[in-house]
């Protein structure tokens, strides 16, 4: 079979602009899915930011309210508003782990509160105890959920 001369120029013209239709539909795709990618880890890297600032801030917070626990009673109730307030920043964005671990710890500044102060042989007891970092477990649960958030990248 023979086409004329006008419908392979046809052809060739048609293939040529299918090609490039082609061609540049990849490009256009390839550009998006890494836009998106992209986008999507400095999302993830800024939620990471976020949480480890609210984290420190709190952790930062209950060490204070720690050591003066232990040798104070609450005598202000307004000393633990900024510890509240984070505890409640947390709650927006924390896992259930992270939130019940500052829960957890927030019971222990407010029972240490109304506990009798410690004496200085108590503080150094408590200090030798393998229990001596009460913020401890906090702050792992915080590592674990950072961790689980950097895998989605």
């Amino acid at each position: 079979m023979t086409f004329p001369i006008a419908d392979t120029a046809l052809l060739t013209a048609l293939s040529g602009l299918l090609g490039t239709l082609i061609g540049g539909s990849a490009s256009v795709a390839t550009t998006w899915v890494a836009h998106k990618t992209v986008s999507k880890r400095e999302l993830i890297r800024e939620e990471m930011r976020k949480r480890e600032t609210l984290y420190g801030e709190f952790i930062a917070e209950c060490a204070k309210l720690l050591m003066e626990s232990f040798t104070h009673s609450l005598e202000k109730p307004e000393t633990m508003l900024a510890v509240l307030a984070l505890i409640n920043r947390i709650r927006l964005c924390a896992s259930e782990a992270v939130l019940e671990q500052a829960e957890r710890l927030l019971r222990r500044i407010t029972d240490q509160y109304l506990s009798p102060n410690l004496t200085l042989d108590e503080l150094r007891e408590l200090a030798r105890s393998k229990n001596a970092d009460l913020l401890r477990e906090f702050a792992e649960t915080c590592r674990a959920e950072l961790v689980s958030i950097q895998a989605r990248m």
